[in-house]
């Protein structure tokens, strides 16, 4: 049976790396028309210039490792994961950006570890995680909602051939959350910031839910389909939703409801696209499960309390490490073996 590194799927007997990271790439194309729907065409963009980076690169390292071309850049996996960057990205970030980070990516989340199928780290995530701690600005220059921007002035400031001008770039929905009740120093309640503030639309972001939405459809087709197995999604979901709604229940004026949590950020493109990594991930059943309740319930901890407005990366690739312990755990008796008095 063929091996492959980049997530999220569960391998099937007889089914090539190809046909999966197809159907992957299908399933992430809900999520890109509402994007398109939502931002521009921009991130289609940025979607051509991630795929074109991980075929270079990975082309750079399989010439020099003297492996075949052809049969792993035709493999899709490079792809799956150039696409997964490019949706985590701001779509209006400059495009050396989205090239150092895919270029990350494949070289040193990927082939420095031996390629594929060898890699500890979710690739995407290691990529999100050393662009935002490097260029922490660029990756908060989310577009403002509203501002219409053609084809032409998107491609520019992606070219960087136009300003960066502050009218151009919001917070998402989490980062303006957590920076209004941080400014309010207590004198502003969350359920009138959702209410009041037209970043936060129905219930987690003007236009975002619709993102998520599509991500949840994306995933649950690929659930049909027997591609991913239920656990780790399932763990990330409850992870995250429960501490939301334990905390929500406690103090509803300064903790979102689970809903606005699901449903914001990039919670549902993680649960379906990211911990369901079969490489970096856990292998078990029960592993699965505990991998995705942990890496949701850190998640969570980190967008609340941490400093930065989304925690998935940074909670997948800390229970990356974990892997071996969590695998070594819940692996299921050994038939016809007795355990020892």
């Amino acid at each position: 049976m063929s091996d492959f590194s980049t997530p999220p799927y569960l391998l099937q007997q007889g089914t090539s790396v190809r046909r999966v990271m197809v159907q992957v790439l299908l399933a992430l194309l809900p999520g890109i028309a509402a994007y398109v729907w939502l931002i521009g065409p921009g991130i289609v963009v940025q979607l051509g210039l991630a795929t074109l980076a991980a075929l270079a690169g990975e082309a750079l390292v399989l010439g020099l490792r003297r492996k075949p071309l052809a049969l792993f850049l035709s493999d899709g996996s490079a792809i799956v994961t150039a696409w997964l960057i490019a949706l985590s990205f701001p779509p209006l970030a400059p495009w050396w950006l989205i090239v150092v980070g895919t270029l990350f990516a494949v070289i040193v989340g990927k082939h420095l570890y031996g390629g594929l199928g060898q890699n500890p780290f979710n690739p995407a995530m290691l990529a999100f995680a050393a662009c935002i701690v490097s260029f922490p600005a660029l990756m908060s220059q989310w577009p403002t909602l509203g501002l219409q921007l053609g084809f032409a002035e998107q491609l520019k400031m992606i070219a960087g051939l136009a300003p960066r001008v502050d009218v151009m770039s919001g917070a998402t929905p989490l980062d303006a959350l957590k920076t209004a009740l941080k400014l309010s120093n207590g004198s502003v309640d969350v359920p009138t910031l959702l209410a009041t503030q037209d970043v936060f639309g129905n219930f987690a972001g003007r236009g975002w839910e619709w993102v998520a939405s599509a991500y949840l459809l994306g995933g649950l087709w690929l659930w049909q389909r027997k591609l991913i197995s239920w656990h780790a999604p399932f763990g990330f979901i409850a992870g995250l939703s429960s501490l939301a709604l334990l905390l929500w229940g406690w103090n509803p004026q300064q903790f979102a409801n689970p809903v606005f949590h699901l449903f914001s950020g990039g919670a549902l493109l993680g649960a379906f696209f990211i911990v369901t990594d079969p490489v970096s991930g856990c292998t078990t059943p029960k592993g699965k499960l505990i991998f995705g309740l942990l890496a949701g319930l850190l998640a969570y901890i980190i967008r609340v309390f941490g400093g930065f407005p989304d925690g998935i990366a940074f909670a997948v690739l800390l229970l990356n490490l974990c892997v071996p312990l969590i695998d070594m755990y819940s692996q299921p008796p050994i038939f016809g073996l007795k355990d020892e008095p």
